[in-house]
């Protein structure tokens, strides 16, 4: 038999000091043994420090934070019983509670855990002979047993516990550590010295529980017959109703009568009022409650919802359209050119054959680098023609239900984002844009991109089928706009349905000028500064584009002129402008300069790209497109004795390196029209390599490239300085058009080059472009790599019988 609390305490009435454990939001007691897991530093520092002693330490209740040694003064001194120490240096013990104790003084050493000095507490009355106790403690067990079974959360095993307890004490800390009461009380019930008095207490706490399960159960079953009133109610009502038909009274009014009404007042095509019709007619014979009725009630809820027939006033006034696209935007005149075009036909169709406005919408997809604006661009048609605008973003999307919706019988269905968009319009011709077309991924759930094929096509999308609302919706008068940033990635498909208009990067002047008209005002609005006289240089705006932002877009270039403008508020705040009975904001002026900058924005976060001042032997220098624009590709090569092989190095992708074998084998293949030093180009071993090897690279344009970078490792001549250049080669010599010229142009121009070389057959590309980009550069147009070669080095490289001749084209369509 277990000891009495009072023989525990023999010899424990002397202060020993113990590391502090605090727990949150638990309080141990004596006699009881808890499993916790302890992965806060105090705590693992207490038991550590635990562990070096006699296994035992003090658990107090703390007040706040985890790391904190603020705990109350009362708590229980225990030992641990098992301790297991995870890999992540966390802890999980077993505690067995030995006997209340109480802080005498205040934790000392808290950087290795805390030791604190308690005393043992004081055991007043208790003994089981005094027969007001006894009859007390029957009445405790008695509501603890009430208790147990009215929360069903005691084990039967601390009932009889309770049941068999020698002590007072011993019954009290088994029912207290098994009650779901609130910290507060349970330190009350610790720390208390009179027996009697924590029996009465415990009985209240006991009491005060039970009563509020009652209440709960109450509650339930008030609650319970309520709905079978209801469920009563609703019988006796059809009741009624019959009775007032077979009497001939007036019957009450239908709501389902109102239901078809509002649909009908939409105007839906035939085949959906007959849908309409018969599901009307299969709810009215179902119970309210019934799943089925919920179903049926939100179905027809969507039917009623969608605009059928509601139709926008287009806006015909081609000038004011143009104003309101320059308004939002600058450049883009392809797009803003489809738009007008788009307009003026829709008015003379209107007036000459009076077929309505908005019949058969076009399917645009803006194609372009980040940040240029494409989205922005979607949200100024509508408002040029003034039509509602709904957007969705696809990028992420893999679930075919996305679009098409799910099946209605599948709990919880909805209509895809299609017919979503459409009710959130409430017109049938709205801008639609599909924002991210290039994003969307497919899985075992379906292919969404296909799903869209009949959403984007014209002859199909006047009778899209949504699989939730199962008749055809039109979808011909929407004027859908897709955004994507790479069409490589869009189904061939999908892309042959939509009218692609390419937005490329801007040039420096383009975006000086977005700066100055658009950006600076913007965000010295967002930043409390339009009552201000600040302004920007155009030397700091271009500082900026140069070395703050790395992109084809303005997007970058809008979030470096809003830093400065934040930091230009916070000086004005300091010097007390714009703060009531202060300076007014409409004196603080400041005009930015390019010195400025780095004050504001710190230092420079890029550089040009990698380009040598100097001409270097077998250092050539190319012309990549990617993703957020163009940039400048350096070609290096050497060679060494060897048998031939070529080794490449950079990270480069398959059609590099078949561009790389190319060159090599057209320049074996003209040898002996230039002055090869050393052992000849059949037994010189080349390496090849790109820089910045992270970066992966691949693409044809690059051939012509390799091409000058290995000619000029054999002839052991450099380049021309100054000088870029971009083409397919062909093992003929051929120079094959390339993409993305624009972006190169700009690449080159931002590096400081003076000249570049392109394919002839993008001669028609670059009469396209801007004045400023043609201004900036001399471009030599080649139609063969000799022509290239004739620009890059001068006739020393040429054999001494070959200087006098006249290089010709090795392809005789061409020459």
């Amino acid at each position: 038999m277990a000891p009495n609390i009072l023989s525990v305490l023999k010899g424990k009435n002397q202060s020993e000091e113990y590391p502090l454990l605090p727990l949150r939001d638990l309080v141990l007691f004596p006699n009881t043994m808890i499993p916790i897991f302890i992965t806060y530093k105090t705590g693992i520092a207490a038991v550590e420090e635990a562990l070096k002693r006699d296994n035992r330490l003090f658990a107090a209740c703390r007040k706040d934070a985890p790391d904190s040694f603020d705990t109350h003064i009362a708590g229980t001194v225990a030992r641990v019983v098992q301790q297991l120490r995870l890999p992540d240096g966390t802890f999980r013990v077993v505690l067995h509670g030995e006997y209340r104790a109480r802080i005498t003084r205040a934790p000392a050493g808290k950087e290795n855990g805390a030791l604190v000095k308690v005393q043992p507490i004081a055991v007043s009355g208790g003994e089981m002979n005094d027969a007001e106790e006894a009859a007390l403690l029957r009445t405790v067990q008695q509501s603890f047993a009430q208790y147990a079974e009215l929360s069903k959360r005691v084990s039967a095993d601390t009932l009889a516990a309770v049941e068999k307890a020698d002590s007072s004490e011993r019954a009290i800390n088994f029912m207290c550590n098994a009650l779901t009461a609130k910290p507060e009380r349970k330190i009350e019930l610790l720390s208390m010295e009179n027996t009697q008095a924590r029996l009465k207490t415990l009985l209240e706490t006991l009491e005060l529980e039970n009563e509020i399960f009652g209440l709960q159960k109450k509650i339930s079953s008030k609650v319970r017959n309520r709905m079978e009133k209801t469920q009563r109610e609703y019988i006796l009502n059809e009741q009624i109703r019959e009775i007032n038909k077979e009497l001939g009274k007036e019957s009450i009014a239908d709501e389902f009568a109102e239901m078809e009404k509002s649909i009908a007042e939409k105007n839906p095509p035939e085949e959906v009022l007959a849908k309409a019709r018969k599901e009307t007619g299969r709810l009215r014979r179902l119970q309210p409650f019934s799943p089925e009725a919920g179903v049926l009630r939100a179905y027809l809820d969507w039917i009623a919802d969608l605009p059928w027939s509601k139709l926008s006033d287009d806006a015909v006034d081609l000038a004011e359209a143009e104003k309101k696209l320059n308004e939002d935007h600058f450049g883009i005149k392809k797009a803003k050119e489809r738009i007008l075009e788009f307009i003026a036909v829709r008015r003379l169709i209107s007036r000459n054959s009076g077929v309505p406005a908005g019949n058969k919408g076009p399917i645009l997809c803006f194609a372009g680098p980040p940040g240029t604006g494409k989205t922005s661009l979607g949200k100024s048609v509508a408002r040029a023609l003034g039509r509602s605008f709904i957007r969705i973003s696809l990028g992420g999307v893999r679930d075919e239900a996305e679009i098409r919706g799910h099946r209605k019988t599948y709990v919880g269905a909805l209509p895809g984002k299609i017919i979503q968009s459409m009710r959130r319009a409430e017109t049938v011709n709205p801008v639609f844009l599909l924002d991210e077309i290039d994003k969307l991924s497919s899985d075992f759930r379906g292919d969404p991109a296909s799903a869209l094929l009949e959403v984007l096509d014209p002859e199909q999308n006047s009778s899209f089928t949504d699989h939730y609302m199962e008749v055809p919706y039109d979808l011909s008068k929407v004027l859908f706009i897709a955004t994507a940033n790479s069409l490589h990635t869009i189904p061939y498909p999908l892309l042959d349905r939509m009218e692609i208009i390419e937005i490329p990067g801007y040039g420096e002047l383009e975006k000086l000028s977005i700066a100055k008209q658009f950006l600076v005002p913007k965000e010295l609005s967002e930043n409390g500064l339009r009552d201000a006289s600040i302004s920007f240089t155009d030397e700091a705006i271009l500082e900026i584009i140069r070395h703050w932002t790395m992109e084809s877009g303005v997007r970058g270039l809008e979030r470096e002129i809003a830093r400065c403008a934040r930091r230009i508020a916070r000086e004005a705040v300091q010097k007390e402008y714009g703060i009531a009975d202060k300076k007014p904001i409409t004196s603080f002026k400041k005009k930015l300069q390019k010195k400025d900058l780095e004050k504001l924005l710190g230092r420079k976060k890029y550089k040009n790209d990698l380009v040598y001042q100097e001409a270097r032997t077998g250092v050539s220098y190319g012309l990549a497109w990617t993703e957020t624009g163009g940039t400048i590709l350096p070609v290096e090569s050497t060679g060494f004795e060897g048998s031939g092989d070529c080794v490449m190095t950079g990270n480069l992708g398959d059609v590099m390196k078949e561009s790389a074998r190319i060159a090599l084998s057209y320049l074996r293949s003209i040898s002996e029209k230039y002055d090869i030093k050393g052992p000849g180009i059949a037994k010189t071993d080349f390496h090849i390599h790109v820089p910045e090897g992270a970066i992966p690279k691949d693409g044809p344009s690059a051939g012509i490239t390799v091409a000058a970078s290995l000619l000029s490792t054999l002839c052991r001549t450099p380049p021309e300085p100054g000088i870029a250049m971009t083409g397919e080669l062909t093992l003929t010599g051929r120079i094959l058009p390339i993409g993305g010229l624009k972006e190169k142009l700009l690449a080159a121009i931002r590096n400081g080059m003076e000249k570049v070389i392109i394919p002839r057959d993008n001669e028609e590309d670059f009469s396209d472009l801007d004045r400023e980009i043609k201004d900036a550069l001399k471009v030599t147009f080649i139609e063969n790599a000799e022509e290239a070669f004739a620009s890059l080095f001068d006739k020393r490289i040429l054999k001494k019988r070959l200087k006098k001749s006249r290089i010709k084209s090795p392809d005789p369509d061409r020459a």
